[in-house]
C-alpha cells in the first residue's frame, strides 16, 4: 500500500488515494478509499524533493520507520507505466526495501515536460508496533529533458547503496557512459528484444562503459530457475553421471512467444555438458556435439501454457521428464524406461509474474556467469 506524505501526518496507517488525484490538496488526500488503488503521491518541484522527503519522514515520526537496501530504479517509456510500476514497486516493497526511483519517459514528446512526485510504500513490521517504508520518487520525462537522465537518476540515489537498475524497454544508441558508470547490476527480460544479438552487443558496450563493473541481470533467465534445479537434482549424485555420456536427444516445450527463454534452457545445458551447437536447417531441430563428437539431437516445440511447459532429455536406457503439473504452481519431476508407468515426485515450479521474478532476482548476489556462459552457447540462434 502506499502513503503520500500528507497521510503520514494525519494519520498513524496508510490509506489510499485516486490513482491520477496528484493536485489534490492535502485534505482531500488525506479521504478514506473503498478500493485499494496506486497513486504517485505528493507533487512536488524538482528542486525540493529532498526538502519534502525530509518531511515526510519527520513529521511520520514514531508511526513509520525508513528502511532500504539498495537504490532501485525502473525506466519505462511506456505509455501509464508510472502507475503501473508504482504498483509494482509496492508489492516488491513488501520484501525488499528500497529507496525507488520510477522514471516514466516519452522520447518523441516535442515540448519538454518534467514532473515529480514523492510517496512511501509502507508494511507493519512483524512486531506489529511500526510501519517499515521504502520512499519511492517517481518522475516524467518528456521531450528532449529525457537526456537529463543520468542527472536526475544520480541526484537523487542514496549514495551509501547500491544501485540496481530495472530497464523495461529495448537499450538504445547510443549506450550513455555517465549513466553505466554508476549501475551495478542492470536487470532486463531478453524475452521482449526483437534483435537478441544486437540489444546483447550494447548490454556488453554498458559492461564496458563501467569497466566489467555492472553485472548483467535477464529476467529470462530467472524464469528457467526452478526448471533447471529440477532438471539438475536428476544428476546430483555421481552415480547418475554416466547419463552425460549417453543422453542422444531432447525436447523442449515453451509457449508462444518464449522460443528464447528455451533457448537459454538449451545453451545452459550445452554449456554445462561441453556440448557445441552445430549448424541446423530447421530453427526448431537443433543439434549439438559432445567433446568426443557424439551428436545430441533436441527439438523445440511451441505449445501454448507456460514459458516452459515440459522438457524431456532421452539416454540409452532412462527418460528424464521436467513437465508444469496441471495444478500450475508445481513441477512434475520423473525418470524411468520410455514408456513405463511412474510416480513423479513434485517441486516447485516458480511464478512468471514481474513482481515473483524481480523479488527471485532481488535475492541474488554475484556475477551470472553460467548465464553469460549458455548466451554464448546458443548466442546465433537467439
Amino acid at each position: 500500500m502506499i502513503c503520500s506524505r500528507a497521510m503520514a501526518v494525519h494519520g498513524g496507517g496508510c490509506e489510499t488515494v485516486r490513482m491520477h488525484e496528484t493536485h489534490a490538496p492535502s485534505n482531500r488526500l488525506n479521504m478514506p478509499a473503498a478500493t485499494e488503488t496506486y497513486s504517485l503521491g505528493l507533487p512536488v518541484e524538482i528542486g525540493r524533493i529532498d526538502q519534502e522527503l525530509k518531511k515526510l519522514w519527520e513529521q511520520g515520526e514514531g508511526a513509520m520507520t525508513r528502511a532500504s537496501l539498495v537504490n532501485f530504479a525502473v525506466y519505462s517509456e511506456e505509455r501509464d507505466s508510472l502507475e503501473k510500476n508504482t504498483q509494482l514497486i509496492a508489492k516488491i516493497a513488501e520484501n525488499h526495501a528500497c529507496r525507488a526511483i520510477v522514471i516514466g519517459a516519452d522520447c518523441k514528446a516535442k515540448q519538454n515536460r518534467v514532473e515529480a512526485w514523492i510517496s512511501a510504500h509502507c508494511h507493519v513490521s512483524r512486531a506489529g508496533s511500526k510501519q517499515i517504508c521504502s520512499e519511492q520518487i517517481s518522475f516524467l520525462l518528456e521531450g528532449p529533458c529525457t537526456k537529463l537522465l543520468p542527472s536526475i537518476v544520480f541526484s537523487h540515489l542514496d549514495s551509501d547503496l547500491p544501485f540496481y537498475l530495472w530497464w523495461q524497454e529495448e537499450f538504445h544508441e547510443p549506450m550513455d557512459a555517465q549513466l553505466w558508470a554508476w549501475v551495478d547490476r542492470v536487470i532486463y527480460d531478453s524475452q521482449t528484444w526483437k534483435n537478441f544479438p544486437a540489444q546483447m552487443h550494447l548490454v556488453e558496450t554498458a559492461q564496458q562503459e563501467a569497466r566489467q563493473r555492472i553485472v548483467l541481470c535477464d529476467l529470462n533467465w530467472t524464469r528457467l530457475d526452478k526448471v533447471r534445479f529440477a532438471l539438475a537434482q536428476f544428476f546430483d549424485h555421481p552415480a547418475s553421471h554416466h547419463h552425460f555420456a549417453k543422453l542422444k536427444n531432447a525436447r523442449i516445450n515453451f509457449a508462444p512467444g518464449f522460443r528464447s527463454t528455451a533457448l537459454l534452457f538449451a545453451g545452459w545445458l550445452a554449456a554445462q555438458l561441453n556440448w557445441n551447437i552445430e549448424k541446423t536447417k530447421d530453427d526448431d531441430a537443433l543439434q549439438f556435439v559432445d567433446s568426443t563428437g557424439r551428436k545430441i539431437d533436441m527439438k523445440l516445440c511451441e505449445v501454448a501454457g507456460e514459458p516452459i511447459g515440459e522438457i524431456v532429455l532421452n539416454s540409452r536406457e532412462v527418460e528424464f521428464v521436467v513437465a508444469r503439473a496441471k495444478c500450475g504452481d508445481l513441477l512434475e519431476v520423473s525418470r524411468g524406461k520410455p514408456g513405463e508407468k511412474r510416480m513423479p515426485q513434485l517441486m516447485p515450479a516458480g511464478s512468471n509474474d514481474p513482481v515473483s521474478l524481480m523479488s527471485e532476482e532481488l535475492m541474488r548476489g554475484g556475477p551470472h556467469h553460467v548465464y553469460l556462459r549458455a548466451v554464448n552457447c546458443v548466442h546465433a540462434l537467439l
